[in-house]
């Protein structure tokens, strides 16, 4: 099926807009090193898409929009991995103390913004993202990091079941290969949230703090 047969069939039953809501969070889902060193199996060459995060946060930041980070870290022994610890080949890069599981160069977490250390691919399963959103008032959920058809799409889906609005930016997710990441981010888009170029939402970030 050609991309225009793609969409066409899709038109009328998906695809809808939702839109940016009123208080936004950014989250940078798994920014780490293991995805920035080439010798590493999960070196996914997604160098641009970490500049293109960083401006975003830069926003963020100016307009006083909380900005979350998470990353993955298992136990010494995996006890905490699970079926998906077991499932993957790469995994071990972030059981604790890993260097692979450090920031890459360049992003640097505020003390006063939150790190949040998943086992699981949704930033949402078995953590504190959705109460703390909720106590904070956020209605938009601002995605960004990788990968794009893993821990993105997994956040994004549960973005949406918590009520929340997914908006993901196109240049600022990433993927190890341009078919799965072209592909989640079309059925995202189509099903669960937002895909919006780093422009619309540094225009938007930007307005927030001049209405500040």
């Amino acid at each position: 099926m050609s991309e225009q047969d793609l969409s066409s069939n899709y038109k009328g039953a998906f695809g809808k807009r939702i839109g940016f809501g009123k208080k936004p969070a950014l989250i940078m889902i798994d920014f780490v090193e293991a995805y920035f060193e080439p010798s590493c199996a999960l070196y996914a060459g997604v160098e641009e898409t970490l500049v293109s995060a960083l401006r975003l946060q830069a926003a963020a930041r100016a307009a006083n929009v909380p900005v979350i980070y998470t990353n993955v870290v298992y136990n010494k022994t995996a006890l905490n991995g699970g079926r998906f610890y077991q499932k993957s080949m790469t995994l071990h890069n972030f059981l604790e103390g890993s260097p692979m599981g450090a920031w890459p160069r360049g992003l640097v977490p505020h003390e006063d913004e939150l790190v949040i250390s998943k086992q699981y691919a949704s930033a949402f399963f078995g953590t504190s993202l959705a109460s703390t959103l909720t106590s904070l008032g956020v209605d938009t959920l601002i995605h960004t990091g990788v990968s794009t058809s893993g821990c993105i799409r997994a956040t994004c889906v549960d973005c949406n079941s918590h009520g929340f609005i997914p908006i993901i930016v196109r240049e600022a997710v990433g993927d190890r290969h341009p078919a799965p990441h072209e592909a989640n981010l079309f059925d995202m888009d189509a099903k669960y949230g937002d895909v919006v170029s780093e422009t619309e939402t540094l225009t938007y970030l930007q307005s927030l703090g001049q209405n500040a």
